[in-house]
């Protein structure tokens, strides 16, 4: 019997597995190192090899044929996971020397090696819990992090020396906290010198940060789990920065030395050692030269912002001759800077650096709202478009060859091309065994207003005109995200909602990426009016284009920032939605971390009237819709304890609710059975209440 688009995109992890990824270009631009499973199902990642000129691919690492046992997995990488999001197993990260000659990976917390001299993978024995292990630029050691310390293995002799070992249970060196790794993108603490020579190495210590216990009821016999979470106004972890020599010396380096809090990261090269800072409030963010000798720093350039500074991926970097590569927000758009210079137009807005290639930036960028489009820029050609127009794109390059992995608005999944130096492309693309959803989005654009939220509205594949439907609201509708864009992938779950009998409306409103920096920071100190009415305003637009649309029957869906959007659309609007399935919503903004939340509220202290407005605890007595609130009661990223404070604020006020606790659940629920069934629960959820709604026919009646 052929499976229902649920248990697919479950089984899939959303028609992810199977889909090349990770890249990375040796030098001489010879081959192509990536990282796949065998098949759209299969979630063990395997390693693998592309070779440029003759389009052959080739299996470097298999972790079945290792038999390693994803069940030993180190907690760090298992939060590391979390953190990334990642949903497959197997080798999920890799990394290189400088010549891409010797690769190094884990496995259950094992190190494995790939190295020239050998054919094939070996495992090297080191203390357990081995965790992101990167090799030394010249390829002789290989530094890891191991049990809170961080470790050198000497290829020559086989031998590990720890290099640092934290002083107490609450230290950990070389690894990213959480708030680094969850809100700044920084996945990594330590990065070595170019020489190979010395390492720059985090050291944090979250002793002052408060504990949060994570139980899992149905099995009680388990102890919880202790979580340093740093939620909105309370201590953050204590970072410090050494640089560490090859005979064990450090040199404390004077990283904040305006009182800064955010370590945003590093980047040391031949020109020099960078790392970046933010302070608490995120009005600024600052780079600094760093003397690895003397650990002194010296400013080098600095972004400031009303609201806060954005962070942007994979700046500072230098050129090839060494011009500083930055970006700056000017004219409502993101420039891209080099050497103090804008180098883009005002039309374009940059997303993130992909790569420096000797003194070409491969970098991202849009200029409508829809398109991800990549681009090169250098100094004798400017700034060119690299993929096409339409579409999601991303990249690396290196020696002039171009991995371009697109997705399309006309096509499933991603496709990756490979093109050379001199610009024509490799005989074959990386193939993909990823599998196909067997649906096709019908996606129809909305118009709105210049400023207007983005809209679009996903029609039922089967629909007759003049045929009247029950209305779904499907979005994110805060930072970070987007809901409407050019690819079909973003829609296959819409369209499986729609082709069960609704409307499915997508709006990115204030505060989504991709519109300025005016746009996202209309959300500054109140993260509730803004994106609320902008979902009104676009639920009315796409009904005066679509007449077949049924405002009388209007539910609303989303997961995390969704979840909240869902939950505050029926409390504070209930004459325009009749009922709501919250995913892990925020509901209480003091139970959320600092640096995403007081980026957005300020802090709780100084600014209690931002935290009132946008939480949802004491609207609970105005519920008078139907409303699922679902939660993993395993997630660490917004803790269940959002779910059951206004649950028990709902009860309080005796407003009947549903509340769905999944047990052992993470904020990705990636478990097949679980994503399948909330699929499927929440239809029948909706229908229910919207059907309930319609024959009660008044406002507030259920």
């Amino acid at each position: 019997m052929t499976e229902n688009f649920p248990r697919r995109q479950a089984r899939t992890r959303r028609f992810t597995l199977g889909a090349p990824r990770g890249f990375t270009i040796t030098p001489d631009g010879a081959r192509v190192l990536f990282l796949r499973s065998r098949a759209g199902t299969d979630p063990v990642t395997c390693l693998w090899s592309y070779e440029v000129p003759t389009g052959r691919e080739r299996l470097l690492a298999d972790p079945r044929a290792l038999g390693a046992d994803e069940a030993d997995l180190p907690p760090e990488e298992r939060a590391r996971r979390e953190r990334s999001r990642e949903q497959a197993g197997g080798i999920v990260g890799y990394h290189t020397d400088r010549s891409a000659e010797v690769v190094a990976f884990t496995l259950a917390g094992q190190l494995y090696l790939i190295e020239p001299v050998r054919d094939g993978v070996r495992h090297v024995s080191t203390p357990g819990g081995v965790v992101d292990p990167r090799p030394d630029p010249a390829g002789s050691r290989i530094a890891y992090c191991s049990g809170g310390g961080l470790w050198l293995y000497d290829r020559s002799t086989g031998t590990s020396t720890a290099l640092a070992e934290p002083e107490s249970d609450t230290v950990r060196y070389g690894l990213a906290d959480f708030v680094a790794a969850e809100e700044m993108g920084r996945m990594r603490g330590y990065w070595w010198a170019p020489d190979s020579g010395a390492l720059l190495v985090a050291r944090t210590d979250d002793a002052a940060v408060r504990r949060w216990y994570v139980a899992d009821p149905a099995n009680p016999e388990r102890p919880p789990t202790e979580l340093a979470y740093p939620a909105a106004g309370t201590a953050n972890v204590l970072t410090e920065l050494f640089v560490y020599r090859q005979d064990g010396a450090r040199t404390a380096v004077a990283w904040n030395p305006g009182g800064e809090e955010y370590l945003v990261g590093a980047h040391w090269d031949a020109h020099a050692l960078l790392i970046t800072v933010q302070p608490r409030d995120q009005r600024a963010l600052r780079v600094l030269a760093v003397d690895p000798v003397t650990g002194v720093t010296t400013a080098v350039v600095e972004n400031t912002d009303e609201h806060w500074v954005d962070i942007v991926p994979g700046v500072p970097a230098h050129l090839g001759g060494g011009a500083l590569v930055w970006t700056r927000d000017a004219e409502d758009a993101r420039r891209l800077v080099v050497d103090g210079q804008d180098v883009t137009p005002a039309s374009l807005r940059v997303r993130s650096v992909a790569d420096l290639d000797g003194d070409t930036v491969l970098f991202t960028a849009n200029a409508d709202a829809a398109d991800v489009t990549l681009w090169t820029w250098s100094a004798v050609d400017g700034a060119r478009r690299v993929s096409d127009a339409v579409g999601v794109f991303g990249g690396r390059r290196r020696a002039g060859v171009t991995v371009v992995v697109g997705n399309r608005p006309d096509s499933d999944g991603a496709t990756v091309e490979i093109r050379r130096a001199d610009g024509s492309s490799a005989p074959a693309a990386i193939g993909s065994y990823a599998e196909a959803p067997g649906l096709i989005p019908r996606v129809l654009p909305v118009r709105t207003e210049p400023r207007g939220p983005r809209t679009a509205v996903v029609l039922p594949t089967d629909h007759t005109p003049g045929t009247r439907l029950p209305v779904l609201l499907d979005p994110y509708g805060g930072p970070h995200a987007q809901r409407v864009l050019n690819t079909r992938g973003a829609y296959l779950t819409s369209q499986w909602f729609a082709d069960q009998g609704f409307a499915v409306v997508v709006a990115d409103g204030r505060g989504t990426p991709g519109r300025g920096p005016a746009y996202e920071r209309a959300v500054a100190g109140d993260l509730a009016e803004p994106v609320l009415q902008d979902q009104v305003s676009a639920l009315h637009a796409a009904a005066a284009e679509h007449p077949d649309l049924d405002l009388g029957r209007v539910g609303i869906r989303g997961w995390s920032f969704g979840g909240y959007l869902a939950a505050l659309a029926v409390l504070r609007r209930p004459e325009v939605f009749h009922a709501a399935v919250a995913g892990a919503p925020v509901t209480d903004w003091t139970l959320y971390d600092t640096h995403y939340t007081e980026r957005y509220l300020g802090r709780p202290d100084t600014n209690p009237d931002a935290y009132a407005r946008s939480s949802l605890i004491d609207d609970a007595p105005k519920l008078t819709r139907p409303l699922m609130l679902i939660h993993g009661l395993a997630d660490d990223n917004v803790v269940a304890a959002h779910t059951l404070r206004l649950s028990g604020a709902l009860l309080a006020a005796g407003r009947r609710h549903t509340v769905l606790p999944l047990s052992g659940v993470t904020h990705m629920t990636p478990q097949e059975e679980v994503a399948e069934n909330l699929l499927l629960l929440q239809v029948d959820f909706l229908r229910s209440a919207l059907s309930t709604h319609e024959r009660a026919g008044a406002p507030g009646a259920w």
